[in-house]
């Protein structure tokens, strides 16, 4: 009955969400989320650092570079609502399969090898990105 029911406040989105309480009963509850603002702002910064252009870099690397914002990221906006971060792994880890493509060139005209060759690469070491750590990983055939 009321126009605005939702509103935005330092990068979360306060609306009606689903809740579970202790008893596993499901409610309505106002709480926050990343906001789409916020989840746009953080896609154009990927796009603006360039990552699939790195081909002289190892993973290694790039772990150092891109963690600790991407950690930083987690930690402000995955701490209500962590599953809305999820398209901002996904897109992290679509530059990184253009990264594999570009640097190894037997994957280059090959999407799905490079996906599972990314996948490979995050369960041999899921600790050099955050979101490997809390598995989002790219498949693994």
């Amino acid at each position: 009955a009321y126009p605005d029911v939702q509103f935005t406040f330092l990068g979360y989105t306060f609306r009606p969400r689903k809740a579970v309480d202790k008893y596993k009963r499901v409610y309505v509850n106002f709480s926050p989320a990343v906001s789409r603002d916020a989840l746009k702002a953080m896609r154009q910064t990927i796009r603006k650092w360039h990552l699939h252009l790195m081909c002289n870099r190892e993973l290694s690397d790039l772990s150092a570079i891109f963690n600790p914002i991407l950690q930083g990221w987690q930690q402000y906006y995955g701490r209500f609502h962590g599953s809305a971060m999820s398209a901002i792994w996904q897109h992290m880890n679509a530059y990184l399969i253009r990264w594999m493509r570009r640097k190894y060139k037997n994957l280059a005209r090959h999407k799905r090898r490079a996906i599972y060759a990314l996948g490979r690469l995050a369960r041999d070491f899921p600790n050099a990105f955050v979101h490997w750590k809390m598995g989002c990983l790219p498949s693994v055939g």
